[in-house]
Order: structure tokens, then sequence, then C-alpha cells
């Protein structure tokens, strides 16, 4: 067994189950390895010294690229949907269409603040974004054992790849699906591309993507990484899947919580800020145990 699966953070329903996953993984080979992880609070950290950090979205709403009656706006509503996210008694089904409500109605006020996409990267510098500890090594060695990192993110993505790009591993191996902004010829934000990506329907995202996926299908044993429980339908796009690793990080409301967490992924990583066991998984399954 990995030794960091004794950490004090670690809590598995089924050890026995998460050993058999990891040895025939293992027996597979790396390159039929791909990871398949949720951004915020999952590759970056949920806080620091006891501050909470910003995700994709309070980056742009903390910047001063939008006025305080829109900063205004877009907390109240997340004081009116976030309760909503993480209430364990709704199901998802009920949650849906209220987390629809949210991220469109976020979307429409932050186009009307004509935001600049050269000013971008000024924001995210300047903000409390980071990336869990152990990243560096997490990125750097997916890259050098050319596993695809897959990031599925109901976020921005134009703000999550300059968060990775900054932090300097922004390797060629990582693949980004996320909400884009759509500039004008003036590089002014006029709204967003696609389908709205969300916590839940991120498994519509998996399978309209099934021909980026298709590319995958030599690695059909999946890492899944996510803090919440929409992320569990990331990795739905693999088809003819051999193996799958579940890695949940429980950053908040972790009493109430734990139990469902604990039926539905395979580890369980209670307020653990780091890549710390996720690292010591790649390192075991590419043979640098």
């Amino acid at each position: 067994m990995i030794p960091e699966l004794s950490n004090p953070s670690v809590h598995m329903r089924d050890p026995q189950r998460v050993q058999e996953i990891l040895e025939s993984m293992v027996k597979a080979g790396s390159n039929t390895v791909q990871v398949i992880s949720d951004f915020d609070m999952t590759l970056t950290r949920f806080a620091y010294n006891g501050k909470r950090c910003p995700t994709c979205h309070n980056i742009l709403d903390n910047s001063k690229l939008i006025s305080s009656d829109c900063k205004e706006r877009l907390k109240e509503l997340l004081n009116t949907y976030y309760p909503i996210e993480i209430d364990s008694s709704r199901s998802i089904e009920e949650k849906l269409p209220l987390m629809v409500e949210w991220w469109t109605k976020a979307h429409e006020i932050l186009v009307k603040q004509e935001i600049r996409k050269d000013l971008l990267a000024v924001v995210v510098r300047e903000s409390d974004a980071m990336l869990r500890e152990g990243f560096q090594l997490f990125f750097d060695h997916l890259s050098e054992h050319s596993i695809p990192l897959l990031v599925f993110s109901a976020g921005i993505g134009d703000i999550l790849e300059e968060v990775i790009r900054q932090a300097g591993v922004f390797h060629p191996n990582v693949k980004v699906f996320s909400n884009y902004m759509d500039f004008d010829e003036c590089g002014v934000l006029r709204g967003f591309k696609g389908e709205l990506i969300h916590i839940y329907n991120k498994r519509e995202g998996a399978l309209l993507n099934t021909g980026h996926f298709q590319e995958l299908r030599t690695r059909p044993n999946v890492l899944l990484m996510g803090d919440s429980l929409g992320d569990l339908t990331m990795a739905d796009g693999v088809q003819d899947m051999e193996n799958i690793l579940k890695i949940g990080f429980l950053n908040d409301k972790v009493e109430e919580r734990k139990q469902s967490y604990l039926d539905s992924y395979d580890i369980v990583l209670v307020k653990d800020e780091t890549l710390e066991v996720p690292n010591a998984v790649l390192l075991y399954l590419t043979g640098n145990k």
C-alpha cells in the first residue's frame, strides 16, 4: 500500500478495493492512464492561512475590472445559490435548474462590465488564487510521462488557463473544458462561447467531447479528482473504461457531507490542502515507488 494513504486526512470506505484498483492500473502500465480533474478547490486550494482562496469566478468578482454595484449583485447570487449547491438534502434534479439560473445570471452581469481581455493576466496575478501544494510535481510528472490531464470546470476557462500558465505548468498534455469568454475584435467581453458547463452537467460536457476521448481510447484507466458529487460524472465520455480511481477533496461542511463522499469516492481527503496523495498515486502508477 502507498504510505501516504495512511495520512490522517485520508478516509476510505474500502481500502482493499483501492489497493485492487491500483494494482490493476499498475499492471496495465502508465501509458494506459489518463487523469480527469475538476479545477476550483480540487487543483486549487480551498483556503490558505485560514482564509478562503478564490475560485475562477471569484478572481473576476473581486477584481478591479468590476464595478462595486456588479460585485454586490454577484454576491447576492452567491448567497442565494451556494447554500442550494451544497445542500445534501436536495436532489441533483432539484438543484439543476437553479444552478443554471445562477450561472446564467452571473454571466449576464459580467458581460455588462465590458471586461478587457488584455487585463485578465493582471487580475490573476493580483489575486490570491493558489494551486495546491505539490502542484509542480503533479503537473510536471504527468507531462514527463505523457499522461493526459483533462480539466473540466464550471469556472471561466480564460482565467483557469491563466492560473496554470502563471504557475509555469501549462504543459502540452493539459486540455481544458470550461466556459470560455467571447471577445469582440477590440478585445472586449461580449458573451460566453457554447453551452454552459456547470457543476452538474460535466457528464454532458464529457459526452459532447467524445471526439477528444476517441484519441484517448488506448487509455482506459482513469484517475478522477473532484471536490463535489457533481464531479463524479466527468469520466462518462470514456469508452471501454477498465479502472477508475476516484479521489475526492472534502473541503467544507465535513460532518454533514462525509458519508455521501465516502459512498461515492474511493479516497476522500478531508481538509487536505495538498496534492500529496494524488502525487503518491501517480508516482506509484508510473513505477517511481
